[in-house]
């Protein structure tokens, strides 16, 4: 059994290690402590999935509460994937931030076929200014 809660006091130390866990770490800065502190300590939402105490999966999300909700994260233990965490942390991280809001994410090009499969919707508007 799956259990899911808002965990804001998340530990870096978890956080890093579902990173790993999920294959997530490839595309963070897994290596670098303090932005892995800041990106926990100014998340909106937390969201865990836990099986028996142990932490499965996170969503991190960045929101207004209004208007916008940036899911920043989606990580489920490889371990414990293809059992619908995944899809379950997004209906919840959106319910926690108001499904007024608009919920929006940004793939990795390896998940990317997974993200319809749960209910998103491609938009081929998404403009970035890349890291400098």
């Amino acid at each position: 059994m799956i259990e899911y809660q808002l965990e804001p006091n998340l530990s870096v130390d978890e956080y890093h290690d579902i990173l790993v866990r999920s294959g997530l770490a490839e595309r963070r800065p897994a290596g670098d402590r303090e932005k892995l502190t800041k990106m926990v300590a100014h998340a909106d939402i937390l969201l865990t999935a836990r099986s028996q105490g142990q932490l499965v999966g996170i969503s991190r999300c960045m929101t207004d509460f209004a208007h916008a909700t940036y899911l920043a994260d989606l990580a489920v233990d490889r371990d414990f994937q293809k059992q619908g965490i995944g899809k379950e942390l997004i209906t919840r991280s959106h319910q926690a931030a108001g499904t007024h809001t608009l919920l929006l994410l940004l793939a990795a090009p390896t998940a990317a076929s997974y993200y319809p499969h749960v209910g998103m919707e491609k938009h081929d508007s998404c403009w970035i200014i890349p890291r400098g």
